[in-house]
Order: structure tokens, then C-alpha cells, then sequence
């Protein structure tokens, strides 16, 4: 069996300005329905994201949606961190120079006491990320 988890985010009407920028970021395909797609809107939410995806073909997957008007939403602070691991440093440092574009960096992408590479940031849309190329952990 093989188990894949994904993020999903809350967003307030700008889903697919977030999963548009994750695209230009990680490459890969965006998938997005909106309200009015799904027949269930009201002029000011129909272009709204009832569901939206971008999923490459190096395994990154991330979905979005834009929460109702009548519903409860809040950014919320550090209620979670995207992490992307991957094994390239080329590859990871070009998603980072992408993802970085308008935010605020935490940790800047180097090399760090706990693995090879290793970054952190909070981007324009206030959702932090972990990017880091795995260290190799031996048991003990």
C-alpha cells in the first residue's frame, strides 16, 4: 500500500492565485473548479475554487480551496508548515528562488546543522515552507 499525503489550503478567494504561483514555482499541472462550476454560487463567489490542484510529475501535490463567504475562516499563525523534501539541490534551490518572490524568509536556503540544505519561509499567501534535501540518519 502506498500512502500520499497533501496539503490542502484555505484560502478567501484567492486559490488560484496561490495554486497558480505553486505551479510557477514546482512546475506541474494546475486543476482548478470553481463554484460556478459545480452550479452552487452567487455572482461574487462564482469564480471562487470549490477544488484546485497542482501535481507534477517530480511528486509534488498541493491542493486548495476558497472557504464559502458564510463560513468561518482565519489565516490562523503557524497553524502548519508545507514541507518539501527533495534530493536535488539544483532542482530545490530553483523552486526556492520561484517560491520566494514576495516573501518573508525565516531561515534562508544553506546548509544547516540538521541536514545538507535547508530553508524557510512564509510566502505571499502567509503559508510557511520547509524546503530541505534529507540527511541520511543512521539508528541507534
Amino acid at each position: 500500500m502506498t500512502i500520499a499525503v497533501t496539503p490542502h489550503l484555505n484560502f478567501r478567494g484567492s486559490a488560484r492565485e496561490a495554486l497558480e504561483f505553486y505551479r510557477a514555482a514546482f512546475g506541474g499541472e494546475l486543476v482548478v473548479i470553481t463554484y460556478a462550476d459545480m452550479g452552487a454560487a452567487s455572482p461574487e463567489t462564482a469564480d471562487h475554487v470549490v477544488w484546485g490542484q497542482v501535481s507534477g510529475p517530480n511528486g509534488f501535490r498541493i491542493m486548495a480551496f476558497d472557504v464559502y463567504p458564510h463560513l468561518p475562516w482565519d489565516q490562523g499563525q503557524n497553524a502548519f508548515f508545507v514541507s518539501v523534501r527533495g534530493t536535488d539541490p539544483e532542482e530545490l534551490g530553483a523552486s526556492w528562488e520561484r517560491l520566494s518572490d514576495g516573501a518573508t524568509i525565516l531561515q534562508p536556503l544553506a546548509p544547516s546543522d540538521w541536514a545538507p540544505l535547508y530553508g524557510q519561509l512564509t510566502d505571499r499567501f502567509g503559508v510557511t515552507w520547509v524546503l530541505d534535501i534529507a540527511a541520511s540518519h543512521t539508528g541507534s
